[in-house]
């Protein structure tokens, strides 16, 4: 009797250490899958469901922070950036999870009509454990995949918001080319009535007010040009913020914000290449393939089933209950050396890609930065150079006029001039903004605003005070 109870307790010593191996050995990973579910819940909050109602209702300028928070908000490729986050996280309870258990009956048919023997059956309960580690390996497999597609997410939002930020400052260069175009088409409607009243006393030509005229015409087929650009960059905001074409989007304000960059400097490199999102994303899928390549080592190892249950089959009852364990032999050396190749090699690929993300984000910042420093130049030279000396050929060419001493012709080039002067100062502020937005998004951060430099002008200044 006692070696029937010292057996048992042995049986069942065996099976509670092989129930216990695989569950010490998924303690960290599920810890881990915990941290990166509460991660994605959080993203999911924070992406609460756009209102139904237009965005920037009642707001009567569009400022820059406002449309990257409803484009981040209400863009769809945020959202299946998010979803695929969520299905790489929801693949790790299925990678970690045991197969069901069987149960199992059998009878002996001919022993339930006889009334010589007592009925024969079996009933069996059966798990499949796989070797313990797999299914850890597995797991942090699944855990790495889903770290990937966080990154993805990540770089996303960072893309739409750097795109939010360009459009915003196309909007803004819209609506500040066409202030300057109207100010100089009433500037030359008041030189063509000057010429116009000149010609009719005979105290001018006639190709003076034909010249102004032109000059006119050009300024109305320029505003019609630039109305139309205006509308293409509404159109394009629109559909970041996934709404339809013709959503009203309001005027943006007067003085354009500049973006900070007082943190890109030289020690952002490094923090960069561990924030920029494809650089964590390249490297999870390493550590995803990593794991890869140990479960394929650990092919190599059996797996097994426990088995329990009842057997009347036996005459003595303490026969009939058993324990029992089967273990799979891995004689198919080729197929598992294959598998490891396979993800020795996919391993492989993964680093070679992530060198290549690597190098690409450091070029993107090096070429961001000498961009950023070239358009703060070409700024510099616009305000401190040009824009003030063709101000000063236009006063100096509307002061010969009133005298006599400079023709029409004349004031009407200075005013060409200084029109072309503004607009490329204008487009030279948006275009140090958009550099700015650039190196902020090569360094793995979304657009913010801040005072890193002088806003700009008013428009038209000059023309106002003569």
């Amino acid at each position: 009797m006692s070696d029937t109870i010292g057996r048992r307790r042995a049986a069942g010593a065996l099976v509670a250490a092989v129930l216990t191996l695989p569950g010490c050995a998924l303690l960290e990973t599920r810890a881990q899958y915990r941290s990166a579910a509460q991660h994605w819940e959080s993203a999911e909050r924070d992406a609460a469901p756009a209102a139904a109602e237009a965005p920037f209702a009642g707001a009567q300028t569009l400022e820059r922070a406002a449309l990257v928070a409803e484009v981040l908000r209400r863009n769809p490729s945020i959202a299946a950036a998010r979803h695929a986050w969520r299905a790489a996280l929801a693949r790790y309870p299925q990678e970690t999870a045991l197969d069901d258990p069987m149960v199992g009956y059998m009878a002996g048919p001919r022993s339930f009509d006889s009334p010589q023997i007592r009925r024969a059956q079996r009933f069996e309960l059966s798990q499949a454990f796989p070797f313990p580690g797999k299914l850890a390996l597995r797991g942090a497999a699944a855990l790495a995949e889903a770290d990937a597609l966080a990154g993805d997410f990540a770089a996303v939002r960072v893309r739409l918001a750097a795109m939010a930020s360009a459009l915003y400052d196309e909007h803004w260069l819209a609506a500040r080319s066409l202030d300057i175009n109207r100010a100089h088409l009433d500037l030359v409607r008041e030189l063509r009535a000057v010429a116009t009243s000149r010609y009719e006393s005979g105290t001018a030509e006639q190709q003076d007010p034909l010249r102004a005229e032109l000059e006119e015409a050009e300024l109305l087929h320029r505003e019609v040009e630039l109305r139309s650009a205006s509308r293409v960059t509404a159109q394009q905001i629109a559909q970041l913020l996934h709404r339809p074409d013709g959503a009203e989007i309001p005027p943006p304000p007067v003085e354009l914000t500049p973006l900070d960059v007082t943190a890109a400097d030289d020690g952002a490199l490094e923090a960069a290449l561990r924030e920029r999102p494809e650089l964590r994303a390249a490297q999870a899928r390493v550590a995803a393939k990593q794991a890869a390549v140990r479960l394929a080592k650990r092919e190599f190892l059996p797996d097994f089933t426990l088995s329990g249950g009842y057997d009347t089959f036996w005459e003595l009852a303490d026969q009939r209950p058993f324990v029992g364990i089967d273990v799979n032999v891995p004689l198919q050396i080729g197929r598992r050396r294959a598998a490891l190749a396979q993800a020795d090699a996919e391993l492989a690929q993964a680093r070679s890609e992530q060198a290549g993300v690597r190098d690409e984000v450091e070029a993107e910042i090096r070429n961001a930065r000498e961009r950023l420093g070239e358009a703060r130049h070409g700024l510099a030279i616009l305000r401190d150079r040009v824009v003030p000396a063709a101000r000063d050929q236009i006063s100096a060419a509307r002061a010969g006029l009133e005298t006599g001493r400079i023709a029409l012709g004349d004031v009407i080039d200075a005013e060409r001039a200084l029109r072309n002067a503004e607009l490329a100062e204008r487009s030279a502020l948006a275009q140090l903004s958009q550099r700015a937005a650039e190196l902020l998004a090569a360094l793995g951060r979304a657009p913010t605003v801040g005072a890193d430099a002088a806003p700009a002008p008013p428009a038209h200044e000059e023309l106002r005070h003569e």
